[in-house]
């Protein structure tokens, strides 16, 4: 049986067009192999002019990549990362010479930089250079036109470029340049690669621009094509044997390439190298080293507490790489998207929640001073940072992912910070070693990120802001991507170092468990404000914020007081309490799922809130079964339940479910003491 098509069929009407074009495309390339003297090619090759176009073509094609790298590279860095007036003027302007016929690139480049241009007199007046004419002019012509090709390349793989490296590296003491030229430059070192190569090889074969600007010169400015040029006048056979150097040349640069100009190859983004699959089994999660308890060693910043203490130092320990001398309390004002005015004392963990869009990242961004949508005013002890670039405010930075750079390793990263803050390279790497013993992944010092599991790069990155030495820590769900037996092993770890930290730890989350075990505060926002800043035990009793109330696990009810102990729920349908509202009060009904009663018959007796509705979803917590029931859309039907209402969460025991006969589209009744009712002003 043959083998059956897998891809669609190609329609005839494109099919011929496309092997037309590619015909055209390659025919003039079969004439040149065709025409060529294979017997003499030697001979043509080997003429003192060739040799001499030659050497002239290499030292114009190299100097124009010279050129090109140092004006093309902060221009292609300036066109992706920074918005300024006119930047669709310049990018226009960089595009202009790929599409100007090279004859009229060079009457500008005479206009402009000839002995009556714009700034020949002045180059020559006061710097002696004079570009028509001479091999430093063929190196002008040739960068002109080539330049594009490095600026292009490279202006796309830095806007593919995660921007979170490079701001995890500022976060960590680095300087603008220090960043560009340890992070940004080897992640871009593909597309800068292929950009240079591209605008070498144009460089090598420009014609037009070089011999209108500076002319057909032996042994000054008569490159290789300009040599083309000549012998199709008097010797067409050596012509093209040089035209097939040059087509070697051209093709030997495209292969190198493999596609990579246009992203064929697949390869993997600037942004990091793609895990192979299939080796889970070896780079997963390790039996975890040990790794201090809580209690094991002192935090950053902290001196060892006595024996005894939680927190002493057992015979064993690693000892602490060292910390910030002293304590830095909090003292912010953020403005903008984000408003609200901040203050913590020293060793304070805040746990920042709230939906999404709430505002919590960038109030974070706007503590490190990465965004336009919020400012802050910021105080660390006695310090004010809020008007100092990101890497000097002293405050470290862990992204959602982590955002380790993928060309060092583990060890590297973690000694960045360090290293930009001008410590030695050894003690640097040595501190470096002794944070990632800390937290347990001491033996993958020399692994890059791409061979490490979720948890083993999330304990990387903490380490490599702890190491830091920092004044100010924010986390941004640095536990997220972790699966539950990895984040409760990094949960443990992270509470051990923040229990004595010098400074403030904020961090955000969606995760209750982290909040309420690692937080001292929880901040809820919601559209960019504070709705409540409390204790956990103090947030879980009273929640705020619906979100909140959810995300604790508890149903959360807003609604509006309609008197005589009756609230009007913005879900639609009433609910009865215990307290008097207020007529008009907003308030927030919290009732625990353990509260909610459920029924196959409409009860009677004490309950005073029943409604009808169906089951949804039933999942399991620990022993007991959550049933989420879904309030009906419209009369309660024949048993008179009230119209429309929020839905519910029930928890109750398997053995409850199965003799309520319980499963997904039952129709059940809920019920719901007024006194079980917990209300919270909005």
């Amino acid at each position: 049986m043959g083998r059956r098509r897998t891809g669609p069929r190609t329609p005839l009407a494109l099919a011929v067009p496309a092997l037309l074009a590619t015909g055209f495309l390659l025919v003039p390339l079969l004439g040149i192999l065709a025409r060529t003297e294979w017997g003499a090619l030697g001979s043509h090759l080997g003429s003192e002019g060739v040799i001499e176009a030659v050497r002239l073509s290499l030292l114009v094609s190299f100097g124009a990549l010279a050129l090109s790298l140092v004006l093309g590279v902060p221009l292609a860095w300036l066109l992706a990362r920074v918005d300024f007036p006119g930047k669709s003027l310049v990018r226009s302007l960089v595009l202009l010479p790929m599409v100007l016929p090279p004859t009229v690139g060079g009457v500008a480049l005479l206009l402009g930089f000839g002995r009556r241009g714009l700034l020949g007199p002045w180059l020559e007046d006061s710097f002696g250079i004079v570009l028509p004419f001479h091999t430093s002019g063929a190196v002008v012509a040739a960068t002109f036109v080539a330049m594009p090709f490095l600026v292009i390349s490279l202006e796309g793989t830095l806007a593919g470029l995660r921007p979170a490296y490079e701001e995890t590296a500022a976060s960590l003491g680095a300087g603008p340049l220090r960043v560009f030229g340890t992070v940004t430059l080897p992640l871009v070192a593909p597309g800068l690669a292929a950009g240079a190569a591209l605008t070498w090889a144009r460089a090598l074969g420009e014609f037009g621009a070089t011999i209108t600007f500076a002319g057909n010169l032996p042994e000054s400015t008569q490159t290789l094509p300009l040599q083309v040029y000549l012998l199709l006048q008097n010797e067409p056979e050596a012509a093209t044997s040089v035209s097939l150097l040059l087509l070697a040349i051209a093709m030997a640069v495209l292969v190198g390439l493999r596609g990579r100009w246009t992203g064929a190859d697949g390869s993997a983004s600037a942004g990091g190298r793609p895990r192979r699959p299939g080796r889970r089994g070896h780079l997963a999660e390790e039996a975890p080293q040990a790794a201090p308890a809580p209690g094991g060693t002192p935090p950053p910043g902290t001196g060892g507490p006595g024996p005894g203490v939680p927190g002493a130092r057992e015979p064993g320990d690693v000892p602490d790489p060292g910390g910030p001398d002293g304590n830095w309390p909090l003292h912010a004002r953020v403005t903008g998207f984000t408003e609200l005015t901040l203050e913590a004392a020293p060793g304070t963990t805040v746990a920042v929640v709230g939906p999404n869009g709430a505002g919590k990242t960038t109030l974070l961004r706007a503590l490190l001073g990465l965004t336009p949508r919020a400012r802050a005013e910021l105080a660390l002890g006695d310090s004010e940072v809020g008007s100092l670039p990101p890497h000097r405010r002293g405050v470290a930075w862990v992204p959602q992912d982590g955002a380790l750079f993928p060309h060092l390793t583990a060890l590297s990263n973690t000694a960045y910070g360090l290293r930009a803050q001008g410590v030695g390279r050894a003690e640097a790497r040595r501190r470096a070693q002794e944070w990632l013993s800390r937290l347990g992944v001491g033996k993958l010092a020399h692994r890059r990120p791409g061979q490490l599991s979720g948890g083993q790069a999330g304990r990387v990155a903490l380490a490599r802001a702890l190491a830091a030495r920092p004044r100010l820590l924010l986390l941004d769900e640095p536990l997220a991507a972790l699966d539950q037996t990895t984040r409760a092993q990094v949960r443990h770890t992270l509470r051990g170092h923040l229990s004595g930290f010098g400074g403030v730890c904020m961090l955000v989350t969606h995760d209750p468990v982290e909040a309420l075990s690692l937080a001292d505060r929880v901040l809820v926002l919601e559209d960019g404000r504070a709705l409540q800043d409390a204790p956990p035990a103090e947030v879980t009793r009273h929640p705020r914020s619906p979100w909140v109330a959810r995300m604790l696990g508890r149903n959360a009810l807003p609604g509006t007081g309609a008197g005589g102990g009756t609230l009007a729920l913005d879900d639609g349908g009433t609910l009865v309490v215990a307290d008097p509202v207020p007529a008009g009060a907003p308030v927030l009904a919290v009732i625990a799922p353990e509260a909610v009663a459920l029924h196959r018959a409409r009860p009677h007796g004490s309950p005073r809130n029943v409604r009808r509705g169906t089951v949804r979803e039933i999942t399991a917590v620990g022993s007991r079964l959550r049933v989420l029931v879904a309030a009906e859309p419209g009369p309660g039907g024949p048993a008179g339940g009230p119209p429309g209402g929020p839905d519910l969460v029930a928890e109750i025991t398997a053995e409850a479910a199965a003799e309520l006969g319980l499963a997904d589209g039952a129709e059940v009744f809920t019920s719901v003491k007024a006194t079980e009712i917990i209300l919270v002003e909005r």
